[in-house]
């Protein structure tokens, strides 16, 4: 898959939003990716770290 520096760095919501785009373009293609599976995943876990925490 190829990703554009264009697409994940866009003005957006909060005082950083090189640290807001990236991950929330990047948490919307992965749950793209989890609608079309046949069958969904019954749990999800996630961490945070670094600027994200």
């Amino acid at each position: 898959m190829f990703l554009s520096v264009f697409e994940m760095f866009k003005i957006g919501v909060g005082p950083s939003s090189s640290h807001t785009m990236g991950p929330m373009v990047a948490g919307a293609r992965f749950l793209e990716k989890l609608r079309a599976l046949p069958v969904p995943p019954a749990a999800l876990k996630a961490s945070l770290h670094g600027s994200l925490a």
